[in-house]
Formats: structure tokens, C-alpha cells, sequence
């Protein structure tokens, strides 16, 4: 027994050393992912006949070295059915492959992967790819899963993969695009990358806890997405496996860490233009009344010499909130005494906050909304529009040392810097009380009337400002010593339904008072009082504009240009919103949490990056910009590697390194090193191009393989990975559903635009499918049969077509989806709504289209499915199917039109000469050739 113990003992010993030993060699030799790639030389071959690019030099010298041989080249219709799956993600008309049959040329193939990469169609099948890294969702996620509009950043790839937008700038303008010198929106937009990430608007949450989340799955998006590490892995602690320390990691963290959760107003081109326009004529009216009046200044300086005058002193409160009258709705207090509304957004509450003040003889109260960042297009609400409605505003005073003797403050008047004329409220804001409830003037929020409130909606293009709201005490407040205010500011404008962006709360807001008697409301803008603030001598010619654009609107000489610029700004294009970043002020700092926990901040770090990766550039600012510049430099070591891979993936199946996300040490090496770094420097060096990179890619005869494999290969390679074949896998779930809208015809080709609603289940719109009820306006027309890729995505209800074939649902980034196989898929394709309608429009399309014959037709739905020309067994079986379905459909008891009509009570319109019985059998037979494995397989 001692003997065997002590066996063990020397045993664990010199393994230990042997650790030890392999440690010190490891830490002497860097990882090959984390050593810059440097262009190797073209191994030599023996068959140099076959090569046709640089790429097919490494993989036929690791087929020579492994005794295999290349397969041969496919034939020119998988070809083409191959190329167009992969560039456009949509099979070749009939057409296109009879154009590539018949042309001889020795650029034949040439050309038609140039057509592909010109299309526009393009860059809709590589957003794809790329949203899945950047967690793409229309929701917010978590319990509410609110809707979101951000569609602008999903076309902003679109058509940026169009353009081919050199990769390095691709990844610059979405990590710091708001940073550039003069940005754009596009630029601004892009940032929605790290924006991307889920919202928890639950109720009781702490906001920074989530904002902390968002955090670290940015941390995640940029690792997987951009570096193709696992840095989410030094969250808690030291990367048990790369030599990142959780130091670094917060580091990096710290360059994210200085930005507002904004929310930006975007229009699409058209309006753009129209804005454009409005504005042009709006500066025209204003110059030709400046033109008109040639002492246009001296009288602005009179006015501005009164308006600077009359104001009185506001003294800020900063009154404690009632946490059971929030409704769930958290209120931070900010440095300027303003409470900011986060996290759970209720639709009716009145919010109670008490404050002790010194101050006597109060005879105003004023209330003042502030635009923020973090609100909805900027605020000063918490509505879907940055819009507020505030109910009634009510406040109570009692003395100090007697609290119970409260008086309810009765007010005289009230005044506001705008005053909306009544209005309705939007159907979003209905609460499903059949009440009229309307917002106007200020008058509203002291009627004492729920159904009333004071609203502050502009219109687009002038919504988005501060408000402010004064209200006159009948009598003088004072009590002998101090003096408890109790303010009620009730918010019930808002919708039946807190899951669905229905609140209309103020978003931030500040409380004031003062004892100067007849305060009214300062009717200048914060602007114009911030710019009458600076000597006129001294101000740009932007804030002279800005001065003069208000101060037009109170000459009354002037009322019919005025008139005109108002009916200009009605017609203000509504636009979108949309996710960004935004630069703080005031820089935040960023800690080291221990375990990773919000709640345990450590020692405070400076932004920084890793040491086992490139250096930042001496002096750089600690900056996003500075960020995203490391991020694609030529020293950087994995992330012209990282993507190399991920579009190796994306034709192969597999990358040459196979764990597309981890390049760290517990990756698997890759199959074809030096071609990986080959692909690297050859892709750094031509501009960072994508478009070049799948062009080497797909004119290379590794990748015109056939992909048919004998029974030994597959044995040898079951995935592949010797590339001694062409690839052939099913296609991902959003071309599943393009292939059969595309071969029956009904594809709607539009490029880009608002996510679309096609069928869906009423069941999953409610509990207990979904924790809430979600809205899902059906399209009914062409909007229909978008593309996949436009279909909006609820992260808690995902779309059951994408999801059943292994569609992302946005909680995460990833950037190699599984790929199932399920009976499931094949009832998908056989009896979802859209996969019927496909069956349909095709057999419709055959009939009128395919011929007189029914081998003919046959002939054509065979060719439009899957590109080639029936076997004449599979022929015989399908005729025979024809036949006997149309005999079933013929019988007395049959009922065609419950087949062939999404209505049966209200069939469409038959092609001439073609009954009933006969477009069921073609219906059924097209939906035989939709659900082929080859119709939705790359062979």
C-alpha cells in the first residue's frame, strides 16, 4: 500500500513538472493567433494545372501531403446555382442559367460573378451573416420585449456591403462613427452595433445594473464579433486559458464606458430631400424678410435688451421621491437637480416627491422638461416620439413642525413656453375607456380634470426641445419656520398596455420656486436665452440665426411669412428612431467589479487594451475613435483573421479555424494556417475590400469543386476540412424562406425599408406564449413576401420559419449558427402560410407560363426550384402524382379550392382553360418541389 502511494506521489510530481515544463515553453512561444500574420510563401504542387488562384496553391499542397487528389470541377449549372446561393442568396432565374450555359466565352464565369457582387441584392444576403454578430433584433428583450425601430442600422449594412465600405472603416464608424469629424447619419447610425445589445424595462429593476449588462454584452460583440475572442471570459476574473487579465478587460471596457444610451430621430434619403427642401424654404422666407428690412439687427438688439430683463430667481428643489407612487418607474437625481425616468415605464401614475425649504412667501412654481440623451429622440418624454403629457400638477404645503396641517395650493393661472392647441390623443395612447382624452394648454394640468393634460408635441423636426410650465399660487406660502411641499405630478396619458411603448411620462424634468409675484413662464427658448447670454460681437453666424429665428415669430408685422414657415414645419418628415452612441460631457469612471457583480466596484482603471495584442498608438486620445482604430490595425493580430474566417465559413460550411468565435488557446488550430494568414494580408493589403475577398474565394478551383463524394472521402473527411470537394449544406433559415418566395414568383425584391410583418399565429402574441400582448399588424401585400431578412424579429417570440431552421434570436452575438436537421423543418416548408402562398403563386406561374404540356410544365417547375432538368425517373414520379391528384380533386366530394385558395370562399381568378382539379394537382406537386432537400440545399 506505501509502495503504491508512493508511486503516486512521484507520479503527480513529475507531472506537475511536466506541466511546468509545457507552461514555460507555451509562455517562450506566443500563440500563433495572438503573432501579427505575415504573407507566407506559395507552397509548390505537383498538379499546377488545376490551380487557378493563389488559394488553390495551400489547399492542393495539403491534399498532395495527405494522398488525396481535388475533385473535379462541378458542372456549369451547380455553378451557377452555387454562386448565386452564395453571393446573392437567391436561386438563378431560369434565364440566368440558360445564359451561362449558352455562353462560351472564356469569361463566362467571370462575368456572372461580377453581376452577383454588383447586385443589390448583395449586400442583403452578407448583412445577414454580420447581424448575427451584431445581436440584430426589432425588440428589446427580457419580460416587456418592447418593439424597437432600428431597421435604419440594419440598411446602414446593407449599404455598406454594397458599396464595399473598406472593412476597416465598416468597423471604425460602428465602434466610434458619431466620433468622426463632421458625421454624418449614416455614421451616427452605424454606431447601432453596440446598441444593439437588450433593454430591461421590468418593473423594480436598478437601470445601471441593465446598463451594466448592455456593457458586457458589447464587451462580447466586440470579442466574438470583431476579434474573434472570448473576452467576455475576464468579466469575473483572470481568462482561465488567454493571457487576459480581468484588469484589461475593464480596460477596454473603459472606452465604452463614457456614453449616452441615445436615441436619435432618422430619415430615410427621400426624406431627407424633403427636409432638406423645408428647410432651404424656410432660410429663403427668413432672408427675404432680413432683405426687406435693412435695420433687421438694430431692432433684434432693442428686443434682445428687454428680453435679457424680467426674469425672476428660480431656486432649484431637490425633493426626495416616494417610491410607492412611482409605478415602478425609477428617478435618478442628476447633478443639476433634475430627476432623469429609467427602467419600467408605467402608462398611469402620479408621482409624489416632498422637499423641506426655508424659503418664504412662495408664489410660483415652476417645472421645467429637459431633453436628455437617454430618452427617446431626445425627450423631454418618455413616449415613443420623446413627447410628455403631464396630467395635472398639484402640490401641497405644510409646516415643518406640524406636517399633518397640509393645505392644498390652489393656483391663479399658469403659463408655458408652448401652448398646443387640443388635440386628441393618438390611437397608442388609447387606454381602452372610451373617454375623449385630450392634451393642450398648459390650462390642462390644473383643470383638475383627468382627462385633460398639457402636452408638448411640436410636430416632427420641432418636438424634441425643452419645456417649461409655470404655475401662480393664489396666496403666498410661508409658515413661521420651515416649510414641507408635497408635489403630485400625475402622468395618466398614456396607452391600456405597458408592454407595448404606450407610456406618455415625463422623461426629465426639474422643480423650482420663487417668491417674486406674476412669474410667468420665460417664453424664449433655453437656446435663445443660452445664446442672449453671449455678446452679440462674439456669437457665431449659426447662433445669430438661431436668436433670429425666434425673435421673428414676435413682430407682428411679419405674421404672414410666419405663417408660411409654420405650415413648412407641418410638413416635417416624422422619420424613425434609431439606437446610437453618444459621447458624456463628463467622463464616468470605470471600475474593476469583483466577480463581475455592479454592486462591488474596485480599483478605478484608466482606458487601456491588452498587452498580449497591438499597442495603442502613442498619444491617442482615450476615446472610442481611438478604440475602433486599434481595433483594425495592421499590427492587430486576430481581426483580418476573424473575418477571413468567418466568410471562409460562410461557402465552406466550416472555417479554416473552426471555432469562428475563439481564436484564444483553447481554439481548434487551423486546418490550412498559412492559408488563413495568407487570406489575412492578402485582404489588409488590397483596402480591406470584401468584395475582393469573395471574389478570390469563388473563382478559385478549391471552391468550383463538384460536391458529390464517394463513401471513402467521406469516411476520411466526413466535414470536409481537407477541402478535397465542393461544399453542399442546407441553406440558413432566412434563404429558406427567400428560395420558395423566389421560385414561386412571389418574391418582393425591394431593398431595404421597415421590418415586415408576414402570418403569424395569433396564439403566440399572448400569454402564456408571450409575457405580454405584442402587436403584429399582418401585411397583407407585397410587404408579405419581403425577404427574410426584413421579417421583424421579437427576441422572446421568435419567428417560428427562422427559428425551426436555427435563426439566431438577437440575445447574444453569434457568429457560427448550428445547423439542425428536423421533421419539424420539413412540415415548416409543407404548411406554413408562406410556404402554401409559394405553392400556389408556382403552380399558377406553370400553368400560365410553363407550356401546354405537362412534361413541359413539369419541366419548368422542376427548373425554377432547383435549376436543372428532370431525371426521367424523377419525372415519372411526379407525373404520376399529377395524375393522381387530379383524379382525387375531380371526385364528387373534393374541395380544390380549400387547397388552392388562402380564402375558400373568396378563390382567386383561374388561368384560362384550367379547372379546379387541375391547379390543386399543381399545387400539390409545387409543393413537392419546394420541400425538396435540393431546392433549399447549396449542392
Amino acid at each position: 500500500m506505501r509502495i503504491g502511494c508512493l508511486v503516486f506521489l512521484t507520479f503527480l510530481l513529475a507531472a506537475g513538472t511536466l506541466s511546468k515544463s509545457l507552461h514555460a515553453q507555451e509562455e517562450a512561444k506566443p500563440h500563433w493567433a495572438f503573432v501579427p500574420p505575415v504573407r507566407p510563401r506559395l507552397p509548390q504542387v505537383k498538379d499546377s494545372h488545376w490551380i487557378r488562384n493563389p488559394i488553390d496553391h495551400f489547399v492542393l499542397a495539403k491534399l498532395e501531403k495527405e494522398g488525396l487528389k481535388p475533385s473535379p470541377e462541378a458542372d456549369r449549372i451547380t455553378l451557377i446555382r452555387r454562386l448565386s446561393l452564395d453571393l446573392i442568396g437567391l436561386p438563378p432565374t431560369i434565364a440566368e442559367v440558360d445564359a451561362f450555359i449558352n455562353d462560351k466565352s472564356d469569361q463566362a464565369y467571370d462575368k456572372v460573378v461580377e453581376r452577383l457582387l454588383n447586385s443589390p441584392h448583395y449586400g442583403e444576403k452578407w448583412a445577414r451573416h454580420w447581424l448575427d454578430a451584431a445581436r440584430y433584433a426589432d425588440s428589446d428583450g427580457f419580460e416587456k420585449d418592447k418593439s424597437r425601430q432600428v431597421w435604419f442600422y440594419r440598411d446602414w449594412v446593407i449599404d455598406s456591403l454594397n458599396r464595399d465600405l473598406p472593412y476597416d472603416q465598416f468597423i471604425i464608424e460602428q465602434i466610434a462613427g458619431d466620433l468622426l469629424p463632421g458625421a454624418n447619419q449614416d455614421q451616427i447610425v452605424a454606431t447601432g452595433y453596440l446598441r444593439n445589445s437588450m433593454i430591461n424595462e421590468e418593473g423594480g429593476i436598478d437601470p445601471e445594473q441593465f446598463r451594466m449588462e448592455a456593457m458586457f454584452d458589447r464587451m462580447d460583440a466586440i470579442g466574438k464579433g470583431i476579434l474573434g475572442l472570448t473576452i467576455q471570459c475576464a468579466q469575473c476574473h483572470n481568462h482561465k486559458y488567454d493571457p487576459l487579465k480581468q484588469k484589461e478587460y475593464y480596460e477596454l471596457f473603459a472606452f465604452l464606458n463614457n456614453a449616452h444610451e441615445a436615441n436619435v430621430a432618422a430619415y430615410t434619403p427621400e426624406e431627407q430631400m424633403r427636409r432638406s427642401e423645408i428647410l432651404r424654404h424656410i432660410h429663403e422666407i427668413e432672408s427675404d424678410l432680413q432683405h426687406r428690412s435693412p435695420d433687421w439687427q438694430k431692432q433684434m438688439a432693442a428686443w434682445e435688451e428687454k428680453a435679457k430683463t424680467g426674469q425672476p430667481e428660480w431656486i432649484v428643489v431637490r425633493p426626495e421621491v416616494e417610491e410607492e407612487s412611482t409605478g415602478g418607474q425609477k428617478y435618478l437625481l442628476l447633478e443639476d437637480g433634475s430627476f432623469l425616468a429609467q427602467g419600467y415605464a408605467p402608462t398611469k401614475h402620479t408621482v409624489k416627491m416632498k422637499v423641506k425649504t426655508d424659503v418664504h412667501n412662495i408664489r410660483a412654481f415652476r417645472l421645467e422638461l429637459l431633453t436628455d440623451p437617454n430618452l427617446p429622440l431626445g425627450g423631454p418624454g418618455r413616449s415613443i416620439y420623446g413627447t410628455a403629457a403631464l396630467t395635472e400638477f398639484k402640490v401641497e404645503a405644510a409646516p415643518a413642525n406640524d406636517p399633518k396641517k397640509i393645505q392644498k395650493v390652489k393656483w391663479v393661472k399658469a403659463t408655458a413656453d408652448f401652448n398646443p392647441p387640443e388635440k386628441v390623443l393618438d390611437p397608442i395612447y388609447d387606454d381602452k375607456s372610451g373617454k375623449r382624452r385630450v392634451t393642450g394648454p398648459v390650462a390642462y394640468a390644473i383643470d383638475g380634470k383627468n382627462e385633460t393634460a398639457w402636452g408638448t408635441d411640436a410636430g416632427p423636426g420641432r418636438r424634441n426641445q425643452p419645456r417649461k410650465a409655470v404655475f401662480n399660487t393664489e396666496k403666498p406660502i410661508s409658515f413661521p419656520n420651515e416649510t414641507i411641499l408635497t408635489f403630485h405630478i400625475t402622468q395618466d396619458h398614456g396607452g391600456w398596455n405597458s408592454d407595448d411603448n404606450q407610456s406618455h411620462n415625463l422623461g426629465r424634468f426639474r422643480l423650482s420656486i420663487t417668491t417674486s409675484p406674476n412669474a410667468e413662464a420665460d417664453p424664449l427658448p433655453a437656446a435663445v436665452r443660452r445664446i442672449l447670454a453671449t455678446p452679440r460681437d462674439d456669437r457665431t453666424p449659426a447662433q445669430t440665426a438661431t436668436v433670429f429665428s425666434y425673435w421673428r415669430t414676435t413682430v407682428p408685422e411679419w405674421k404672414d411669412a410666419n405663417d408660411k414657415i409654420e405650415a413648412l414645419w407641418r410638413q416635417h418628415p416624422e422619420g424613425s428612431s434609431q439606437l446610437v452612441l453618444q459621447d458624456r460631457q463628463n467622463f464616468r469612471k470605470t471600475h474593476i467589479l469583483k466577480r463581475g457583480d455592479f454592486l462591488k466596484p474596485g480599483k478605478a482603471v484608466q482606458p487601456g487594451v491588452p498587452e498580449f495584442l497591438n499597442p495603442l498608438p502613442a498619444g491617442a486620445p482615450a476615446n472610442r475613435l481611438t478604440l475602433a482604430r486599434w481595433l483594425v490595425d495592421r499590427k492587430a493580430p486576430t481581426t483580418a483573421r476573424a473575418i477571413v474566417n468567418r466568410v471562409w465559413q460562410s461557402y465552406f460550411g466550416v472555417g479554416l479555424v473552426s471555432t469562428s468565435e475563439d481564436f484564444g488557446m483553447q481554439s481548434e488550430p487551423p486546418s490550412h494556417p498559412e492559408l488563413l494568414d495568407w487570406l489575412a494580408v492578402e485582404f489588409t493589403d488590397r483596402g480591406w475590400r470584401l468584395k475582393d475577398l469573395h471574389r478570390l474565394i469563388v473563382t478559385s478551383a478549391t471552391y468550383r469543386q463538384s460536391s458529390k463524394v464517394t463513401p471513402e472521402l467521406y469516411a476520411r473527411d466526413p466535414y470536409n476540412r481537407l477541402l478535397a470537394r465542393g461544399p453542399r449544406f442546407r441553406v440558413d433559415a432566412e434563404i429558406v424562406r427567400d428560395v420558395g418566395l423566389a421560385c414561386s414568383g412571389l418574391l418582393n425584391d425591394k431593398v431595404g425599408g421597415r421590418s415586415v410583418f408576414p402570418p403569424l399565429p395569433a396564439f403566440m402574441l399572448v400569454p402564456p406564449v408571450s409575457y405580454g400582448p405584442k402587436i403584429w399588424p399582418e401585411d397583407k401585400g407585397a410587404d408579405r413576401y419581403r425577404r427574410g431578412l426584413y421579417t421583424f424579429r421579437y427576441r422572446s417570440v421568435p419567428y417560428p420559419a427562422l427559428q425551426t431552421f436555427d435563426a439566431p434570436n438577437g440575445d447574444f452575438a453569434c457568429v457560427r449558427r448550428p445547423r439542425s436537421n428536423t421533421p419539424l423543418q420539413a412540415l415548416m416548408t409543407l404548411n406554413e402560410p408562406i410556404s402554401m402562398d409559394c405553392a400556389r403563386a408556382l403552380a399558377i406561374h406553370t400553368l400560365t407560363e410553363g407550356g401546354h404540356l405537362e412534361t413541359e410544365r413539369l419541366n419548368y417547375a422542376f427548373r425554377r426550384c432547383v435549376s436543372r432538368m428532370p431525371s426521367e425517373a424523377e419525372s415519372g414520379e411526379l407525373l404520376q402524382l399529377l395524375r393522381k391528384e387530379k383524379a382525387r380533386f375531380s371526385g364528387a366530394d373534393a374541395k380544390p379550392w380549400q387547397l388552392v385558395a388562402e380564402d375558400a370562399g373568396h378563390p382567386p381568378p383561374l388561368p384560362a382553360g384550367v379547372s379546379p382539379a387541375e391547379l390543386a394537382a399543381w399545387t400539390v406537386a409545387s409543393r413537392v418541389l419546394l420541400n425538396l432537400d435540393e431546392t433549399i440545399t447549396k449542392e
